[in-house]
């Protein structure tokens, strides 16, 4: 029991030591402040949004963009209330989802699809906040290479409440891995709040043709289809001037479904690396679980539980804080704390991937 544990150890060590290599791997980018050239459509599928919607609106009226080079296209995903949009400098467009498949968020990209007469799209959430220099950063690294998709970060606005620190963490792990796999180029892995490519990608990979049985995964199986065919035309814009910041979910239990709906995807990943890393991560996590109750019940001794926990800490301290630095450039919150108790909220919410259901949006969906 002892040896398998730690041979578990052993992999999991050396994956995260591989992302914390394939993290400085990826280049740091800044903007150029070259001239604007490319013209963006900006796809928000939202639904009951009202109170967040005026604030990313707002923000991109701030945008230090070109206003006739994007447009913004408004997808209601059968909200409860009309949101009733008012005036801007830019072109916005409120449209009605059509439904298609059992993927709320990939027919409201699809439906958008039929008005985009731009090159690229880039998607966000309502709920989020964009930096001025986000369309502008995306451009520049666009005209400095030869990409057809781009995958960008996303951070939490944190309170001071433990939920939003373990927030924090949670996605900065999942950042950080996102970050080290394209450093690898083993990339499998993106947030559809911070995701651009051209039309005409889209278009080639048919859309979301293949998994849209699946509600969610509008962003990971899109640039796992897209590094299969085009792996040299996708990659990720690590910069600072184009961090998107979300909302933490409210409670734990929206928490835990969001979580859920994230993880089961996995199975259904294209991606070898992906599912790989996937359950290395999920049995690194659940033999800390394990060895736990091995110590509370007596059969492991006490100081070969703390060389255990000592070496998962170690590695995933090394890739949280330099993906944190990178994302919130202060130090992690509640960090011991979290740590002891993310392995078996992750546990826990692996296992009930693989045969719960979850609820987003005031709906429920099944795997």
């Amino acid at each position: 029991m002892i040896s398998g544990l730690f041979a578990i150890l052993a992999i999991y060590v050396v994956s995260i030591a591989l992302l914390i290599y394939g993290f400085f791997k990826v280049r740091r980018y800044q903007k150029t402040d070259l001239e604007p050239k490319t013209s963006f459509t900006i796809i928000v599928p939202f639904r009951n949004e009202k109170e967040n919607l005026p604030i990313l609106l707002e923000g991109f009226s701030n945008l230090n963009y070109p206003t006739d080079l994007f447009k913004v296209i408004l997808v209601d995903d059968n909200s409860d209330e009309k949101f009733h949009i008012s005036h801007f400098t830019f072109d916005v467009l409120q449209i009605d989802n059509i439904r298609a498949s059992k993927s709320p968020k990939k027919d409201a990209i699809t439906t958008a699809m039929q008005h985009v007469k731009t090159d690229w799209v880039i998607t966000t959430d309502a709920d989020c906040i964009v930096p001025e220099n986000w369309l502008l950063t995306f451009a520049n690294y666009i005209q400095e290479n030869k990409v057809s998709m781009l995958a960008g970060a996303v951070s939490y606005k944190c309170g001071n409440s433990f939920l939003d620190h373990f927030q924090q963490l949670d996605l900065t792990s999942l950042q950080g891995a996102t970050i080290g796999s394209f450093g690898l180029n083993k990339g499998f892995m993106c947030n559809g709040a911070n995701f651009a490519y051209t039309k005409s990608l889209f278009e080639s990979l048919n859309g979301f043709e293949g998994n849209d049985k699946i509600a969610s995964g509008d962003d990971v199986f899109l640039v796992q289809k897209a590094i299969e065919k085009f792996p040299n035309k996708v990659h990720y814009l690590k910069a600072d001037d184009a961090i998107v910041t979300a909302k933490p979910t409210e409670n734990w239990k929206a928490l835990f479904h969001q979580r859920v709906r994230w993880a089961a995807k996995t199975s259904s990943y294209k991606s070898t690396f992906g599912k790989f890393l996937g359950l290395i991560v999920f049995f690194g996590n659940l033999s800390f679980v394990i060895g736990f109750f091995l110590l509370l019940f007596g059969i492991w001794p006490y100081p070969i539980f703390v060389i255990f926990a000592f070496s998962k800490f170690t590695i995933d301290f090394f890739l949280l804080s330099v993906t944190n630095q990178f994302l919130t450039k202060t130090r992690i919150k509640s960090l011991l704390l979290s740590s002891l108790f993310y392995p078996f909220f992750s546990s826990a919410v692996a296992v009930y991937s693989l045969f719960g259901s979850y609820e987003w949006k005031d709906r429920q969906f099944r795997k």
